[in-house]
């Protein structure tokens, strides 16, 4: 009796030091965070915490990696004027986004999204302008700062660096990763183990075949960046499984009309 009553203990403690990921299920990906109606920097952990805040399935957010070999969160490929690949981390933390914030490291955004577990962290691993191999060193260090902070079932992966999705499927066979660069059909992004496609809704409404295709085949089917209620609503009748958007509020109306 004292074996298994120390059993279920034991078994109590796990459960509670355990994540509850009881993320939404509503289709709304804030593209960069939820920053626009909010007038915040895009990236920033402020703008994350709006995304939750609202209630947003994902919150999408930009991955770079600077000549020191430190993951930072930004669109662009400079900050405030500065090339993040060719410059050091400390050069950066220099200057401050609008409300004060400093450039956030990979590290630091994961250990904020994981405060919750609502919203799902959608990490894009931006390609290297310097070379596809750099690319693929900088997925390989995304998954590996996603494995060493316990952040998997937090994170879902995409890329528009081909190279660099297949490393993380490599490094991850159970983790999430689509692709954005629209060059690849739903059967061999199927085929080379991908969890979807993310791709421009332009290219969706030249081919919408490419939707029901890919759910045949069991890959989901994301669309990027959809700021007006026309395209929302297109893509709600498709039954597509995300939409990523700066107007995230929008988008929410919509699906409660």
């Amino acid at each position: 009796m004292k074996t298994i009553l120390t059993s279920i203990f034991v078994l109590s403690l796990l459960m509670a030091c355990s994540p509850k990921t009881e993320f939404h299920k509503n289709k709304v990906i804030a593209h960069r965070g939820a920053w626009k109606n909010f007038d915040l920097p895009q990236n920033s952990l402020a703008s994350l915490e709006r995304a939750v805040e609202i209630g947003c399935e994902g919150s999408e957010f930009d991955v770079w990696m600077t000549s020191d070999s430190i993951l930072v969160v930004n669109h662009d490929a400079d900050f405030q004027g500065m090339l993040i690949e060719s410059t050091t981390y400390e050069q950066l933390l220099t200057k401050k986004h609008e409300n004060g914030e400093p450039l956030s490291t990979v590290k630091e955004y994961l250990k904020k999204g994981m405060e919750q577990s609502t919203s799902k962290l959608i990490f894009e691993i931006k390609p290297s302008k310097i070379s596809t191999e750099r690319s693929v060193y900088v997925a390989q260090q995304s998954v590996k700062a996603v494995q060493e902070l316990g952040a998997q079932d937090w994170v879902d992966y995409i890329t528009f660096s081909y190279e660099g999705g297949l490393k993380a499927i490599e490094l991850d066979p159970n983790a999430n990763v689509a692709y954005l660069n629209g060059d690849k059909t739903p059967a061999e992004l199927k085929e080379a183990g991908f969890f979807g496609f993310d791709y421009n809704i332009k290219l969706l409404k030249e081919k919408p075949e490419w939707i029901k295709e890919a759910q045949d085949l069991g890959l989901t089917v994301n669309a990027w960046t959809v700021n007006n209620k026309k395209d929302m609503q297109w893509l709600l009748e498709q039954n597509v499984d995300f939409i990523t958007t700066d107007e995230p509020e929008m988008l929410f109306k919509l699906i409660n009309e």
